[in-house]
């Protein structure tokens, strides 16, 4: 990201002080004890810590909002992801939700305490990750049956594929997604877990473009040319019609995000892979 301006940064520093008292509230409210450093979301609207209590090590969660924003599937999908069954995930056993004042929600979640180790501490991964061909291969496993299990959520729809792909690459581009799956939405290295392999953060899951989550993985590798390859290795949707246009997807949404200032070594990754994905 790009250094903030001082009065950015001090800004973040009160953010930061203030939701950490949010999960020490919740803490309390859930009669737990935070246990460990808080780790902060994106753009900090979120922060979890493991936590102990009466039954044990649990992963407890807030994530604040504006009050216009806090509704639909994103606010509820890790609670809604309880519905699905044969996938290595954490389960949220208790919900808390409270205004602050009239401008913030706050929503806490106490969740199941998945044993493994987090993949990267950010969304790019460091060229240091060395993964099994058991976790390859249960990865693989998990998001096909994922991808088979029916569901009413929308993860992302036609009109939001064609805007964003239109508006990295233009209008002439095509854009028309003839297979649909359930798909986790959000698959970046920080919500991968290993020894063993545990899938977190299920905010955006629901339905999406066949091959979502492989085309969102193997982007966010792109920096890390071997990764990436060992990504299109396991997952041969890639190579498919389906999957380049996940992969468009994909790659517009994250340039966006770059152009916002987020993990700004993939910016020249990406473009590189849109001129390849559109034949330049």
């Amino acid at each position: 990201m790009t250094t903030p301006s001082p009065e950015v940064a001090e800004a973040d520093r009160r953010f930061r002080l203030w939701m950490r008292r949010n999960l020490e509230d919740a803490a309390a409210h859930f009669g737990l004890a935070v246990a460990g450093e808080p780790v902060f979301g994106w753009r900090l609207r979120s922060v979890g810590a493991p936590a102990e209590g009466p039954g044990g090590r649990r992963w407890l969660r807030v994530v604040s909002e504006e009050l216009s924003w806090p509704k639909g599937h994103a606010w509820t999908g890790n609670a809604d992801a309880d519905a699905l069954h044969g996938l290595p995930r954490p389960r949220v056993i208790d919900v808390h939700e409270w205004d602050e004042g009239h401008w913030r929600r706050q929503r806490a979640e106490v969740m199941t305490f998945l044993p493994g180790m987090p993949c990267s501490v950010t969304d790019v991964p460091g060229s240091d990750l060395e993964l099994s061909g058991t976790w390859w291969r249960d990865l693989a496993r998990a998001l096909d049956v994922l991808a088979r299990t029916p569901t009413e959520r929308i993860s992302t729809d036609q009109a939001k594929v064609t805007r964003r792909v239109r508006a990295a690459f233009g209008d002439d581009t095509d854009v028309r997604v003839e297979r649909w799956e359930t798909v986790h939405g959000d698959l970046h290295w920080a919500n991968l877990l290993r020894s063993p392999l545990g899938i977190l953060d299920w905010e955006l899951w629901g339905r999406g473009p066949a091959g979502t989550d492989a085309a969102t993985l193997h982007c966010y590798s792109l920096a890390v040319p071997e990764l990436a390859r060992r990504v299109r290795e396991h997952f041969p949707v890639l190579e498919t019609e389906h999957g380049r246009r996940a992969q468009l997807y994909v790659t517009a949404r994250l340039l966006h995000r770059a152009g916002l200032g987020d993990h700004p070594q993939l910016a020249a990754p990406l473009r590189e892979h849109a001129r390849s994905l559109l034949g330049g």
